[in-house]
């Protein structure tokens, strides 16, 4: 499935590498609420699955955190 690919990909990442993405996604969902408040979005679905990916993101931030100790 497409999402555990995506999380395979995250575990693989380091501490720092998730943090950017973790950023990088953040931003994401600012510029679609944005573009959402604006009437400029064509895909709302995409703030919902923006949203999910930041929980997987902050998860597996939490599960390398937690491993660690």
């Amino acid at each position: 499935m497409k999402t555990n690919k995506f999380i395979e990909d995250l575990r693989a990442k380091t501490a720092a590498e998730l943090n950017e993405e973790l950023v990088a996604a953040k931003k994401e969902l600012f510029n679609l609420r944005f573009q959402n408040a604006t009437n400029q979005l064509d895909n709302t679905g995409r703030i919902k699955e923006v949203r999910r990916n930041i929980a997987r993101i902050q998860t597996v931030i939490t599960e390398q955190a937690n491993a660690s100790k």
